[in-house]
């Protein structure tokens, strides 16, 4: 008995998971038909036929329905200097690895992703004002939980961490950004993952060396 009470809190949140997910699927399916602000609340509620309050326990805002596909992402720099850090592998070395393996999987947090719906998605999340600012509020909480992650380090500092990690998220951000511009200007990712993978060379280069100016 005492085996199957502890294994319920992970079959409740895995199904947790899985409403939050259906839940986000429906919200993001109707913005992309009509749009963000055409479609309210209520009508995501009435889709997905939960009520209201059901909905908003999941998601406190509408801008959440959109970004859960960014939730998994919020701290994974964290999690990967945390990994690396027990495989005794530097902070830098086990982020530029990470990114190099998002490429190749085409990622689309990476922007190295040309599949219809994610390119359909990233345009309602840049085109979308109130989006725009809530990814903003996601990146602060991301750059957080990375300087917590490499303050845990012999290095210690937590100055120091703060600023590598605004470095390190603004860098990852701006080669994202790099792809996914290319990628909507009508290039494929085939056609643009060379030049994507020597950007990320560069870019890290330039964290571990300084900038050379």
């Amino acid at each position: 008995m005492s085996d199957e009470r502890a294994a319920a809190p992970g079959l409740r949140e895995r199904k947790k998971e899985r409403t939050r997910q259906a839940l986000s699927d429906v919200a993001v399916a109707l913005f992309l038909e009509r749009g963000f602000d055409a479609v309210s609340v209520a009508e995501v509620a009435a889709a997905a036929e939960v009520s209201k309050p059901t909905l908003f326990r999941y998601f406190p805002a509408k801008e959440d329905l959109v970004l859960h596909r960014f939730a998994d992402h919020e701290d994974e720099s964290a999690r990967v200097v945390a990994a690396g850090r027990r495989a005794g592998t530097a902070p830098l070395d086990a982020l530029s690895a990470h990114l190099l393996d998002g490429l190749a999987r085409r990622d689309p947090v990476t922007g190295l992703c040309d599949h219809p719906s994610v390119l359909a998605y990233l345009r309602l999340l840049y085109g979308t004002p109130a989006l725009v600012g809530r990814l903003h509020a996601y990146r602060v909480r991301s750059e957080a939980a990375l300087a917590d992650a490499l303050a845990a380090g012999a290095e210690g500092d937590p100055l120091l961490a703060r600023l590598a990690a605004g470095q390190i998220v603004t860098v990852l951000r701006i080669l994202a950004e790099e792809n996914t511009a290319r990628i909507a200007a009508g290039e494929t990712a085939d056609a643009v993952e060379a030049d994507a993978v020597a950007a990320a060379g560069r870019a890290f280069r330039a964290l571990r060396e300084g900038l050379p100016y």
